[in-house]
Formats: C-alpha cells, structure tokens, sequence
C-alpha cells in the first residue's frame, strides 16, 4: 500500500509542473483562432474546452487545416519523476531495495517478475548512474537506461 502511495506522490508531484508542446503545435485549433492574441489563465482555459469538445485539432492535425501541422517533435519542459524523488531514489539504489526504488521500476514498465533483477543490476551500478553528488535526474535518466541497455533482461524496458 505504501508503494502505491509512494507512486501516487510521485507522479502527482512530477507532474505538477508538467508542460508539452501542445499536439498539433501551439496555434492549433479553433479555440487559439478565435482567442488569438489573448493571454491568461481563463483565455487558454476556454481555448482548451473549445479545441477538446469540437475534436477540431484531431481533424486539424490529420488534414493540415486550423494552423495544425505534426512537423515538428513534441517536446516536454516539465520535471520527470526522478527527479521529483532523487534523494529517496539514490539512497534506495545504494540500498538496493526500497520504495523509491520500485517507484522508478513501475514508472519504467519493469514488469513485477524483472524488479529484482532491476534492483541488483542499478544498485550494481551505483556509481554509474550516481557518479558524483551534484548529479542531475535528466543525468541520472540517461545513465539508468544506459545501465538498463547493457542488461539483456532489462534492454527490453529501456526505450
């Protein structure tokens, strides 16, 4: 129970500052057409309520129409998990077991019966994944699906 929770704070903390280039790109929609030029928080509310319930940027983005195009990547501005429970996740990983630990197994998609391998093989790689003390969670990301690659039986988890 205290995994799930653990989970839960984790997510809902990661995600409070969660921002994406919007599908479509950021002028896309009917909304945005007609709220041009307005800016605050009501004015890409109601922009947000006018593109979801017409669909209009689903139809935008398929058929190029209401300043819609898919040429560009997405992108995401926000904090990822990690490190939103770095502290918690590197001491569980110098552990080689705890909450924060399976938190990130989850998160990752290791399935249940992979966790203890998942364990061993980042608590193995410790200093690889942590090698200094002012490590960042984008660092500590790139360096556990490395490790994750390098391991036949969690490659499959590392995309």
């Amino acid at each position: 129970m205290r995994k799930e929770i653990l989970l839960a704070a984790a997510l809902t903390l990661g995600s409070g500052s969660a921002m994406a280039a919007a599908p479509g790109g950021p002028g896309c929609g009917w909304g945005n057409l007609l709220l041009d030029g307005q800016s605050g928080v009501g004015s890409h509310l109601l922009a947000t309520i006018t593109n979801g319930t017409s669909g209009n940027k689903t139809f935008g983005m398929t058929s190029g129409t209401n300043g819609c195009s898919t040429d560009g990547a997405l992108t995401y501005g926000g904090t990822s998990m990690i490190s939103s429970i770095m502290d918690e996740f590197s001491e569980d990983v110098a552990r080689g077991h705890g909450e924060a630990l399976d938190a990130v197994a989850v998160m990752m998609g290791v399935e249940k019966s992979d966790r203890d391998a998942f364990a061993k093989v980042v608590h193995d790689n410790f200093s690889t994944i942590f090698p200094h003390d002012k490590v960042t969670a984008q660092q500590v990301t790139d360096s556990l699906l490395t490790v994750m690659k390098s391991d036949a039986r969690l490659a499959k988890y590392a995309v």
